[in-house]
């Protein structure tokens, strides 16, 4: 893969320059102290792969990809955790490495990049997205700039709450800024269903359903009258 490295400092440029050459895959073809620098090269250049400072004076890393019109796939590089829920947003951003970054961590994302198959391509082949999902037990919420993580099998409830959602698990609850919509993308299909605009629940964990509603623990859960059919179907019935 052509790769192009952008950051600030040099010698963070050398570090992943260096982790570069230890895969064979990848061929360093340029690198930028700046994104003004990188968004230029690219209006006159096709690579496959960026790795992406995101905090860069004037112009940071997120600015950066919203001036993208056919973003190649990026892996971010930062030592700041508190952008990964917002990154994660992009389909074409595949990994997000917190520096220092080890060897053995880079490689795994560049596994990652070299499976990766862009955001057309995930959009038809959505089976094959819920199975790589499934295979990821771990979520990570962002939480006063901390990274937390939650095993989804103990997630029973999701509620929408503005602009935050209520994250309820076996052993405690998190509140996160995020929507629905968003954190709906990253549960496996096999556990979750959305059954009303507010509510995400875990069907492994129902006790009860009456009418239009539903018992998670000592949560009872409205079902919206177009979303029952889809939880019926998903249910084990006698």
């Amino acid at each position: 893969m052509d790769c192009i490295i952008i950051d600030d400092e040099k010698m963070a440029r050398v570090i992943i320059k260096t982790l570069c050459e230890k895969v064979n895959s990848l061929k360093i073809v340029s690198e930028f102290s700046n994104a003004m620098q990188a968004i230029k090269f690219l209006n006159e250049n096709s690579i496959d792969l960026i790795f992406l400072d995101i905090h860069m004076p004037d112009f940071n890393g997120l600015d950066f990809i919203k001036t993208l019109k056919n973003p190649p796939k990026i892996i971010l590089t930062t030592s700041d955790p508190k952008f990964a829920i917002e990154a994660f947003e992009y389909d074409f951003i595949v990994d997000y490495l917190l520096k220092p970054i080890e060897l053995s961590r880079f490689e795994k994302a560049i596994n990652k990049a070299q499976k990766h198959r862009g955001p057309e391509s995930m959009r038809n082949n959505k089976n094959e997205s819920k199975s790589n999902s499934e295979t990821n037990n771990d979520l990570y919420v962002n939480i006063d700039r901390r990274l937390i993580k939650i095993d989804l099998p103990s997630i029973y409830l999701i509620e929408a709450k503005g602009d935050y959602i209520h994250i309820k698990t076996e052993d405690k609850d998190y509140i996160v800024h995020s929507t629905l919509k968003k954190i709906e993308e990253k549960l496996p299909h096999s556990l979750f269903i959305k059954v009303h605009r507010s509510y995400i629940i875990n069907i492994k964990k129902i006790i009860d359903i009456e009418d239009n509603s539903v018992l998670i623990k000592r949560d009872v859960i409205p079902v919206s009258r177009s979303r029952r059919p889809e939880l019926m179907k998903r249910l084990d019935l006698l």
